[in-house]
This record gives structure tokens, sequence and C-alpha cells, in this order.
């Protein structure tokens, strides 16, 4: 067979070469259109469902919120199991599917059976999915550099500018903000004037809760105008919600500040960020979507950064904490000096023991063509390019190698035999 195989591409050398040249321009496409990543990706393919219900034990939310939404996920297709882990005031279900399920196909099925879950639950708690992304999806964290900006402004900078502009970038799943405070308004209940005024606590949040809403009217015209009627009722300051009635006595109305202190705030937080020893800082953390290009992605980001950097506050920048790409390049560019140097000590050794120029030739056609069509069959298999795929090729380059100089050697020796015993006959 491979001697039929040898003698039928001597007799055909125009279409070997026409081949080789097709496989080769295939295999620069291929490494072109490689996705590109450092880490490989061997996270099961697994949707998780987040539950927050604040303030509960780790038991309370494992009885009410964790056990229901597992009985109720389990037996969906193509499920092999399901995980639940539940902690202070939050719940995590991991729903994990088989290998070659479609991720967008499995949010689907939990999708569907979270909405019927709505009675199983207590009120007010509502499950969501956790972002399409995979286990070595944190590709970039960033943190605002802005000195002389307390926490609260930095991470309500954060929040409603930074993160939704990332956010858009193609490729990116999520953007999730660490650090800082979220400012909020705080109202503390004293006991004793609630006794006095004979005044509940649901009966003082039913009334901020009321009075912190908008209605719409209608529309009517006069004079050939149109006139549209809305009530403005979105509390705005502590005095708004200070000045809030809860009950009346003796028509007398009895407000929040009578029962209560108000003030403004950062919601309670269950730990920090410290950048270097230096103190806190407010950041985000760039996750990317299933399936993206890892190095595309990173760049993109990057090139928006640039862009939501113009709009800051003077003064107020990023500090790229965390960068894959750097990691990404190196691993490319460690397999490029391997080959290229493989390449040259190959010539060089049939150069040197031979002292035939065609066979070092041979030798620099045929590693960057085999490398090149390892890339065709990576992307036949969806595999990105990554410390292990990348090594495997840098690796076989010295199998290659190997190879190619035994063979040319060999060939060489009985071409020249042949030679030497037509010489002789002659």
């Amino acid at each position: 067979m491979i001697e039929k195989l040898i003698s039928f591409s001597l007799h055909n050398r125009l279409m070997v070469l026409l081949i080789a040249a097709v496989l080769f321009g295939w295999g620069v496409y291929s490494v072109n259109t490689n996705k590109v990543d450092a880490i490989p990706d061997l996270s099961e393919n697994q949707v998780i469902v987040f539950t927050e219900w604040m303030g509960r034990s780790p038991e309370l939310i494992e009885d009410q919120i964790t056990y229901p939404l597992v009985t109720q996920l389990q037996g969906m297709p193509q499920v092999k199991y399901v995980r639940g882990t539940s902690m202070f005031g939050m719940s995590f279900i991991y729903v994990i599917f088989d290998d070659d399920t479609d991720v967008y196909w499995a949010r689907e099925r939990v999708l569907e059976r979270l909405a019927s879950t709505g009675n199983l639950l207590p009120e007010g708690v509502s499950p969501t999915l956790g972002p399409d992304g995979t286990g070595v999806g944190h590709i970039l964290w960033y943190t605002l550099d802005a000195k002389g900006m307390d926490l609260g402004e930095q991470r309500a900078l954060q929040d409603w500018y930074v993160k939704f502009a990332l956010q858009n970038v193609p490729g990116v799943s999520e953007v999730a903000s660490f650090g800082g405070f979220q400012k909020q308004y705080q109202i503390t209940l004293d006991p004793n004037k609630l006794t006095y005024y004979n005044v509940s606590v649901p009966q003082v949040i039913q009334s901020v809760r009321a009075n912190n809403n908008e209605a719409g009217g209608r529309k009517f015209e006069q004079s050939n105008i149109g006139y549209i009627i809305k009530t403005t009722g979105y509390l705005e300051s502590v005095e708004e919600i200070e000045d809030i009635a809860v009950t009346t006595r003796n028509s007398i109305p009895v407000r929040v500040r009578d029962v209560a202190s108000v003030q403004m705030s950062g919601e309670s937080r269950l730990g920090i960020f410290d950048l270097n020893g230096e103190g806190e800082a407010v950041g985000g953390i760039v996750v990317m979507r299933y399936g993206e290009n890892a190095a595309e992605v990173i760049e993109r980001v990057k090139t928006k950064m640039d862009e939501v950097a113009k709009g800051l506050p003077k003064g107020v920048g990023f500090n790229i904490v965390y960068d894959r790409s750097g990691l990404i390049n190196e691993s490319i560019e460690s397999v490029r000096t391997t080959l290229i140097e493989e390449m040259i000590v190959a010539s060089l050794v049939v150069l040197i023991f031979l002292f035939h120029w065609r066979s070092a030739l041979i030798i620099i056609i045929q590693l960057p063509l085999s490398v090149s069509i390892g890339f065709i069959l990576l992307n036949a298999f969806d595999i990105s390019s990554n410390i292990m795929s990348l090594t495997g090729i840098a690796l076989s380059i010295g199998v290659i190698i190997d190879d190619a100089i035994v063979m040319v050697e060999n060939s060489y020796r009985h071409l020249a035999d042949a030679s030497n015993s037509e010489r002789g006959s002659e």
C-alpha cells in the first residue's frame, strides 16, 4: 500500500504539489480563524441558577429555595445531574448537561422549568440564570484609578456608566462589579417610638413603598394644546423619606422622622477588595461569552475602554489588573519560535551531513505544512489554540523533524547506492 502511494506520488508530482498547496492555504486560513485562548476549557456544560434571599440563614435557604428548585429541575432531557449549594442569603443550583448539548438550548429548558416554580418559593424571591460563560471565562479584571473619589462614587460610576458600556462589546457575557459601596437609603426604626405611636414595622414599609411610585393620568386638550397629566412620586432625597406620613394620631400625621432615622449609606458588605495592599479599589470582571475567541474579545474590550475613558471624570482612568492576552501571546510566540528554530536546526543538520540543499528544502516545506494541517483538524473538532494544544504541536514538531531526517537520509542513501551501482556496471 505504501509502495503504491509513493509510486503514485512520484508519477503525479504536479497533483501532489497542488494538493499540498491547497492544504497549506487552508491551514493558513485555519490559523487565522482558530479560536485563541490561554487555558483549555475543561469545565462541564452547565447552567447556573442563582437565587438571592438576603438575611436568611443557610438552613432556611436550603429548605425554602435550594431543595424545591433542585427537585423541580430534575428530569429534564440531556441532564446528567443537578447540584445545589446554600449559603447565607444565597442559593446556587448547577444543572449539568451532556457535553454535546447546546448551551443555549439548555438555558431555554431551565427557564421553562423555572417559570413553573413561582408557587414553590417564598414571596418576592425570583431565581435568575447565571451568565452564559464558563469557568474560565474571566478574561480581564480592571479597577478604576480614581484618587480622591470616595468608594461610593466610584461604585456608582462603575455600575451606571462603565459596566453598561463594556457589556455592549460583542462576545462579553457579563461585567461583574466588585468593591466600594452601593449607595442606598437606610431607615433605622426606633422600637420605643414605634410603641409610643402604636405603629408597626409593616406599616412603615408599606408607607415608604406606596410613596415611592408614580402614576399616570390622562391627556386633555385646551386651546388646541394637549396636556399630559401625571404624578411625580419617586423619592429622591433623605428629606422626602422623612416627610412620609405613616399614620395619623388625633388628626396629626405621624411621619417617618418621628419613628426612625433616615440616612444615605452603603449596603452591608461581606468582604472588601484590596489592591496590592494600598487600600480598597472598585472595578469589574469581564466574563467572556461561551464559545468566543478570547484574544479578539479582549482586544475589543480594550478598544471600548479607550472610548469609555473619554467620558470619565477628570483624573479617573482604568488600571488593568489581570489580562489573559499576555499569556495568550506568549503561548503563540513560543510555538512560532520553536517552529522556526527547529526548521533552522534540522536544515543545518541535513546540509552538514548530506550536503544536499534539496533534502533540506523538503524538511523546510514539511514542517509548516504539517503544522497548518494540524490547525485544520483543530478547527474541525472546535478546539482552541491554548497552552495544551499549542504545546502538543510544539512537541510534535520534534517527531516530524526526526521522521523527516530519517526518511530524507534513507532516500538519499538509496539513490546514492543506485547511482554507484549504475556507474559500476558501466
